[in-house]
């Protein structure tokens, strides 16, 4: 009764009495489906797409087929040199031996933590629609991001950040906004973006200090605009829109306290900061750790540097792909060590892969080293932690890596798996939109279950 008087402001005064949980509490998700094993998810984008034939699935018989062009049926026609055979070693790592690539010697020393996914596909190998598939569920930017999803699905676990956060070094990413978009649901699932490339606070979160008010006269200031954006609400029959902003400027508010703390990677050990690393990347990976510690629902973590998709290697892939794993690896082994170390990898899911894989067979263009194609019928991903059962391997692909053979794992059902761990439904949560009820995963997925603890 009190959310439908007035547009709603009848849950104003019970808020001040009842807290903001407990009015979130009487909405249609309050709270997971089930019990869930993981509360939040970094998710560590490898923009570009990493080979999975030079990663986690080694594939000896391309030596044997080296030269010969691949048959039946592509996507589109070869014009390399054809098969290209890994140059890397694969080592059995821990006590499962999984074979890992030899560029990868951190994330092989915890590989007992991990899952490896052999088996994942997507629908297109271009960049766009594959990156908003895998963000989205739809190689279109109509629908909402995952981290939208979660949020909207579970809210925030700490009122004074934001329960959504990306962290990339650079503006330039291939698609861009669309990628983390809340699209249709409430703007208040929207995520925040921040930009990595200097770490001081003041530049990460602009205008995050005062310069003229204290914290009582902006809270003054902050309740004058708040009854004077309400009367304006009003006016507009309870714009969604609107009404987003009006809780964007309370949680700049908040986070004057509390970002300055959590967004403030100088403020870890030594040894924390040399265990990931002084690069881009890895001191977002770290800022992930603190964020999700103090309560981010979900944070992704963008893999972009001077070109906005490292990843796709097109030529001299043997090289380019050495140096990036030198970077990523260590970044991302550290994360998930850290994680476990403080007790809260049980409780997140940590996803490491790109959009798609790459060929392997060679791509090759005048003058240049051989590179490899985008590939989307067949590549791996890692994920640790958050209820996902650690030392295993699940699904593989045929002998020369092109297509998936045993336990198929399509976008949809990687997108249904993480809701799964998070607690909640992939088929129940749904937001009624243009005269019809939407999904992360629209009318497909399956929970993987095999892989779950």
């Amino acid at each position: 009764m009190l959310r439908r008087m007035c547009a709603g402001f009848g849950m104003l005064g019970l808020s001040g009495l009842l807290g903001p949980q407990a009015v979130f509490g009487a909405s249609a998700l309050p709270a997971p489906h089930f019990r869930p094993r993981a509360k939040r998810v970094i998710f560590l984008f490898i923009n570009g797409g990493p080979s999975h034939v030079d990663t986690f699935d080694p594939k000896p018989a391309l030596e044997t087929f080296a030269g010969q062009q691949p048959t039946g049926e592509l996507y589109k026609k070869s014009k390399g040199t054809g098969f290209m055979p890994s140059p890397l070693q694969f080592q059995r790592c821990g006590q499962s031996g999984i074979d890992v690539s030899e560029t990868l010697p951190d994330l092989g020393r915890i590989i007992d933590d991990c899952c490896i996914v052999r088996s994942m596909r997507t629908d297109v190998p271009n960049h766009e629609p594959a990156l908003i598939q895998m963000h989205t569920g739809n190689v279109q930017p109509t629908r909402p991001s995952m981290g939208s999803w979660l949020l909207y699905g579970l809210g925030s676990e700490n009122e004074n950040l934001p329960g959504y956060v990306v962290l990339r070094p650079t503006p330039k990413i291939v698609v861009g906004p669309a990628l983390w978009s809340n699209s249709f649901l409430p703007a208040e699932f929207q995520a925040t973006s921040v930009i990595t490339a200097d770490m001081k606070v003041e530049k990460l979160i602009a205008n995050i200090r005062n310069p003229k008010l204290t914290g009582t006269e902006q809270r003054e200031q902050l309740d004058l605009l708040e009854k004077l954006n309400r009367l304006h609400l009003a006016q507009r029959d309870g714009d969604a829109e609107l009404e987003g902003q009006i809780s964007a400027m309370e949680t700049a508010f908040h986070m004057q306290r509390e970002a300055m703390e959590t967004f403030d990677i100088s403020r870890e050990p030594e040894p924390i900061r040399a265990a990931y690393g002084d690069t881009p990347f890895a001191r977002s990976c770290l800022l992930a750790r603190r964020l999700v510690e103090a309560g981010v629902r979900f944070v992704t973590v963008y893999y972009v540097s001077s070109d906005n998709q490292p990843w796709d290697t097109h030529t001299n892939h043997d090289e380019r792909h050495r140096k990036l794993c030198a970077d990523g690896d260590r970044a991302a082994a550290a994360l998930i060590s850290d994680l476990k170390a403080r007790g809260l990898l049980e409780e997140t899911l940590v996803i490491w892969g790109g959009e798609f894989g790459r060929t392997p067979y060679a791509e090759n263009q005048k003058d240049k080293p051989a590179g490899r194609d985008h590939h989307h019928t067949a590549f791996s991903m890692l994920l640790a932690g958050g209820g996902i059962k650690g030392g295993m391997v699940y699904g593989s692909t045929d002998e020369l890596g092109m297509k998936v053979v045993e336990n198929p794992v399509h976008v949809h059902d990687l997108h249904a798996t993480i809701l799964h761990l998070l607690g909640l439904d992939h088929e129940r949560l749904t937001y009624r939109y243009a005269g019809r009820d939407f999904r992360l995963t629209d009318v497909h997925g399956r929970v993987v279950k095999e892989i779950v603890s």
